[in-house]
């Protein structure tokens, strides 16, 4: 396995000494701006974007001491990059916000006037980009995205930085993705992603991708609250397996918005599966329920929320990572079968 001085380098500044990825994430947009105008009691149109700065600012300085990085965005959250903890590494998404509802396909957009050297230049040690996918999309529809992420994939490596792909699966038919229908495709849409984004044309370095089971589903979960069934815990855990198995890349699970304690639940089922993952890129299923706090009572108060129950719920799920995530380097067999290269091909004298 060959890897350039720079991506290598990312790769250090985003993890921990043991190859481990515990990652905070801050990048939303438009659903956190909502989502603190609801709790002000406000409309999203006449909120100002100054509480983005100020939440991001909050959670960024509460949370990275504890984290090996943050997950920001250049529209909002670079003065959170500025007040994060000096051993956090910072990853900078490259996508605009949402997605067009008008137009099937659920296509992506780049943020207009970003590109890979200027998130470079901002000081990200990786590009980080969202992709609504779905084996089961129209061709055209999917190979319009392949050939995205192709760009994207060839402006980080002329660049020389990482990048990583997370990807969300969804229902092209327009079905509940919340529903046990939906859980049940989720397995099959989540491995054949995983295995396709792994393949060398799209030079992505860290998959961050969606556990492959819906843990409302299994049967015995604590997150089942209504009895419906759409896989065994064992059927799970294999599942966790297959989908491992198929990428070629190191992988790490975004938390998808549910509850800390849900998230755990589903990393615990994972280590119990044995499974491969370099740790987490996790959201809101950390700091979420800060929002009603900074909506009602306000910044100061936002920040005790944080520093209490936000770096109990960070503290938590590093303890699950310690006892079964697995080195990022590990996908590649070990550190002593990575090279390390220029970008022209040529050996670098220095090791992972």
């Amino acid at each position: 396995m060959k890897i350039t001085a720079g991506k290598l380098q990312g790769l250090k500044n985003l993890s921990n000494e043991k190859g481990i990825i515990a990652a905070a994430a801050m990048d939303q947009r438009g659903s956190l701006k909502k989502a603190i105008a609801k709790a002000k009691g406000a409309d999203p149109k006449t909120t100002p974007s100054s509480v983005l700065e100020e939440f991001k600012i909050e959670v960024t300085k509460a949370l990275t001491p504890h984290a090996t990085a943050i997950l920001l965005d250049p529209e909002f959250g670079l003065p959170a990059a500025k007040a994060r903890s000096k051993n956090a590494g910072l990853l900078l998404a490259y996508e605009k916000t949402g997605y067009d509802a008008a137009t099937s396909g659920r296509l992506p957009d780049l943020l207009d006037l970003e590109s890979v050297k200027r998130i470079k230049e901002k000081g990200a040690d990786a590009v980080k980009i969202l992709l609504y996918y779905t084996p089961d999309e129209k061709p055209e529809i999917n190979d319009h995205k392949h050939a995205w992420i192709e760009r994207i994939g060839s402006e980080c490596a002329a660049e020389d930085i990482s990048f990583f792909l997370e990807f969300v699966a969804y229902d092209a038919a327009g079905g509940d993705e919340k529903g046990i229908e939906f859980a049940k495709k989720k397995p099959r849409i989540v491995t054949e992603s995983m295995k396709e984004f792994s393949k060398p044309r799209y030079q992505v370095d860290v998959l961050k991708v969606e556990v492959p089971v819906n843990m409302a589903f299994v049967k015995g979960s604590k997150a089942n609250k209504t009895g419906e069934t759409a896989y065994t815990r064992d059927e799970a855990k294999k599942l966790f397996l297959k989908a491992a198995e198929v990428a070629t890349k190191p992988f790490i699970y975004l938390s998808a918005g549910v509850d800390d304690d849900v998230f755990r639940e589903t990393l615990e089922l994972a280590n119990e599966a044995g499974v491969n993952y370099s740790g987490v890129l996790c959201g809101r299923a950390t700091w979420k329920e800060g929002i009603p706090v900074y909506g009602k009572e306000g910044r100061a108060a936002l920040a005790g929320w944080l520093a209490d129950r936000g770096v109990k719920n960070i503290q938590a799920l590093n303890q699950v990572l310690a006892k079964g995530a697995h080195a990022w380097w590990d996908k590649y067999g070990g550190k002593d079968k990575i090279e390390v290269v220029k970008q022209d091909g040529s050996k670098v004298a220095v090791g992972v």
